[in-house]
């Protein structure tokens, strides 16, 4: 009896395993999307008043910027943001010195934190221990200095709308929507955005098929700096068709998360094949030094 099998058009990665086409490789690079984030300072311009040139805000603290690969950065305070999906990963900056460039510590990513996550040092984690702990007052200062360091990041892929967009002069331009990454670490951030991901699962929506729109809201931090966290707004009344070309899309940005693990999980085997050769050398020098003891006993 021949079995058959029903083709889901709205379930890509699944379908293309089962075509065969799912490690096909794609026409766009995995290193081409474009990187959001919210700017915090205030990009600095000069206007002339009065016949003087003075220095005024071109594009205010707080807005949305969009980093084009080799390309332009475009800036915009609200956006309108159609996620297509999340991961979620850890990261930790090491700080440099004269002998070594500053460098994040970043794990894989995957669809939750609740499991041990390879990271680029040979670690898991990028250092934060599994489980929970139960009393933080009692880790040494070196370690909750560690811990604190570690950032939990929940990374979204999707396709942005800049609202009235603006280049780095503050001048007006024109931006297609464009396909992103956004590695969220903060931590209100981190909720305000995770909030529209849990009202979808709740309703057993999409978030492919809604619009999330975005802008800012300013924060102060006891030494009087600002900076500026999203404020989201979700439409569930508006749900939309899906597309041969979001298909597409939804396929980059899947092989754009293997590639990039892949990468990690290389340099986790490097580190972590590198330190075990160090520990080797070190076993092998204190075996050395127990058998000259031992000659010299007898």
């Amino acid at each position: 009896m021949t079995q058959l099998t029903t083709v889901d058009t709205n379930n890509f990665a699944a379908m293309a395993k089962a075509m065969g086409i799912a490690h096909e490789k794609t026409s766009s690079s995995s290193s081409s999307l474009a990187r959001l984030r919210i700017n915090h300072a205030p990009i600095m311009g000069t206007a002339e008043v009065n016949g003087k040139s003075v220095n005024v805000e071109v594009v205010e603290g707080g807005a949305y910027k969009l980093e084009i690969p080799d390309g332009p950065t475009h800036y915009a305070s609200s956006i309108k943001m159609r996620p297509f999906m999340q991961r979620f990963m850890h990261k930790r900056f090491i700080q440099g010195d004269a002998k070594n460039p500053n460098r994040y510590v970043k794990s894989v990513m995957a669809d939750t934190l609740d499991i041990d996550l390879k990271d680029n040092n040979g670690g898991f984690n990028c250092g934060k221990p599994a489980g929970f702990i139960k009393d933080w007052k009692a880790l040494p200062k070196s370690q909750q200095d560690l811990l604190k360091s570690i950032k939990r990041v929940r990374v979204v892929f999707g396709e942005v709308e800049l609202i009235n967009p603006v280049n780095e002069k503050g001048e007006a331009v024109e931006v297609e929507p464009t396909p992103f990454i956004w590695e969220i670490d903060n931590r209100d951030a981190f909720k305000e955005i995770g909030s529209s991901f849990t009202t979808l699962a709740k309703m057993q929506r999409l978030p492919i098929q809604h619009i999330i729109t975005a802008n800012t809201d300013e924060r102060t931090i006891p030494t009087g700096a600002k900076y500026y966290v999203p404020v989201a707004s979700l439409d569930v009344t508006t749900v939309i068709e899906l597309t041969e070309k979001d298909q597409v899309l939804f396929g980059d940005f899947m092989s754009w998360v293997d590639n990039y693990n892949n990468y990690i999980i290389n340099a986790w085997a490097e580190k972590a094949n590198a330190d075990m050769e160090d520990e080797d050398v070190d076993v092998v020098d204190d075996l050395v030094d127990i058998e000259v003891d031992e000659e010299e006993v007898a």
